[in-house]
């Protein structure tokens, strides 16, 4: 989410605003957790995020080839928790 969001030139509170109007509940701190990767977004929020930054659901994701020898090390990138 932060990358999209700083394509945008988006502060957390510019994003957090888009969301909520969007009809997502959320803060910016909400939000900053979810870029922190302290908390998990359930799939049905990942529309919000879509239509207030107005992208895709691939451009949600990093894009992964799945033959690829590193996918393992990728995965394991991807799912790390920050703190």
């Amino acid at each position: 989410m932060r990358k999209l969001r700083n394509q945008k030139n988006w502060t957390q509170e510019q994003l957090a605003g888009a969301l909520q109007r969007a009809g997502l509940d959320i803060s910016r701190s909400g939000l900053a957790k979810i870029e922190a990767r302290m908390v998990w977004v359930a799939d049905h929020e990942l529309l919000f995020f879509m239509k207030a930054l107005k992208v895709s659901f691939e451009d949600l994701y990093p894009s992964i080839d799945a033959h690829s020898p590193e996918l393992y090390d990728n995965l394991k990138r991807l799912m790390k928790k920050r703190f």
